[in-house]
């Protein structure tokens, strides 16, 4: 399944499509789904980032200023160039900064190894994006949409997201950790539950893709909209990270992860965040959907294209 994993992928996405057409009331149920099956996929992301690499992480400077120069400085520019042209709807505007402005933690490893770059040092500096992104993004909405926003948006399901998606699946994984350190039951658990990636990967594409296709509805002319902002980010975000590579002097492995990191966007983490909107921007979370699915067929192109830009 690794071997094959994006065939995997695309083809839960067109599952999920399926699912979604045919039979459009599961809809409901599959959405109560979406945080059980993230929580998995994202313990597992973090079981294979030991506590110790993380600090060890810490002292990769250069690679660490590169990611969070790509994506709490250069991102937040490249979206406020593209959001004057976006719809006027303020729940799609939402949809798009939510998802643009959060860097991916997950798929984003799989591939930047595909193509060469330094899977490892994205699987250690995975946490610091996490947080990061959680302590900027209430500020970035801010600043793009006004104080207004405060006022249709309740930070209670923010919270729960938070606990439920990143602090529980990493104090798990860390305790997972130090069961395998001192015994070897915890070890064969460990490993065996790693192995779990790519298919929990797949649930997870399959079931989001699945529950908020009926949703669409009357949406379809702003979601068709949002589609080329989606695809012009990922073009400009390949040069920009070159960019930023280069302006940091990384070798060839960690320029094409600042690459891959600068361009994929955390679409699974934040859907539960738009799913806790307002009925009045439940139209976000679609938009939050639309880029996963272009983001995944753009990531095939990304795997071939980016060992050509950063040779």
């Amino acid at each position: 399944m690794e071997r094959h994993q994006v065939a995997v992928y695309l083809g839960a996405l067109a599952a999920g499509a399926l699912v979604g057409w045919v039979a459009p009331g599961a809809g409901p149920s599959l959405e109560h789904a979406i945080n059980p099956v993230l929580a998995a996929l994202l313990y597992v992301t973090f079981l294979q980032v030991p506590a110790a690499q993380l600090l060890r992480s810490l002292r990769a400077g250069r690679f660490l200023a590169a990611a969070f120069v790509v994506n709490f400085a250069v991102v937040p520019l490249v979206v406020a160039a593209l959001f004057p042209f976006l719809p006027a709807d303020r729940a799609v505007r939402l949809g798009v900064l939510l998802v643009l402005l959060a860097p991916c933690v997950d798929y984003v490893i799989v591939f930047s190894g595909l193509a060469g770059g330094s899977a490892e040092r994205l699987l250690a500096a995975t946490p610091l994006l996490l947080l990061a992104q959680l302590v900027l993004l209430p500020g970035f909405l801010l600043l793009f949409l006004g104080s207004g926003l405060g006022d249709v948006i309740e930070p209670g399901p923010f919270v729960e997201a938070f606990l439920v998606l990143i602090a529980g699946p990493l104090a798990l994984a860390w305790l997972t950790q130090a069961w395998a350190a001192r015994r070897p039951a915890g070890r064969r658990v460990s490993e065996a539950v790693g192995t779990a990636m790519v298919p929990l990967m797949a649930a997870t594409l399959l079931t989001v893709v699945a529950s908020q296709l009926p949703k669409l509805g009357d949406s379809a002319g702003d979601v068709a909209r949002v589609v080329p902002f989606y695809v012009l980010f990922l073009l400009v975000m390949a040069f920009a990270g070159r960019a930023v590579a280069r302006l940091f002097r990384l070798t060839t492995p960690d320029a094409r992860a600042i690459v891959f990191t600068g361009a994929t966007r955390n679409s699974l983490v934040v859907l539960p965040l738009a799913l806790a909107l307002p009925d009045a921007l439940a139209v976000a979370a679609v938009i939050v959907v639309t880029q996963t699915l272009v983001e995944v067929v753009g990531m095939v192109a990304y795997v071939r294209a980016i060992p050509r830009l950063v040779p």
